[in-house]
């Protein structure tokens, strides 16, 4: 089964991977993240 991460704060998708038991996890893309000052 493939699972896909997404970007929370534009909603693109960022990766795909194989897990049985997650089907989207939620990240954040390089152009969100480095545009932003959050805690890491």
């Amino acid at each position: 089964m493939m699972g896909t991460i997404v970007c929370q704060t534009c909603n693109s998708t960022i990766e795909h991977f194989e897990n049985e038991k997650v089907h989207v996890l939620y990240s954040k893309c390089d152009g969100c993240h480095s545009g932003q000052s959050d805690e890491e």
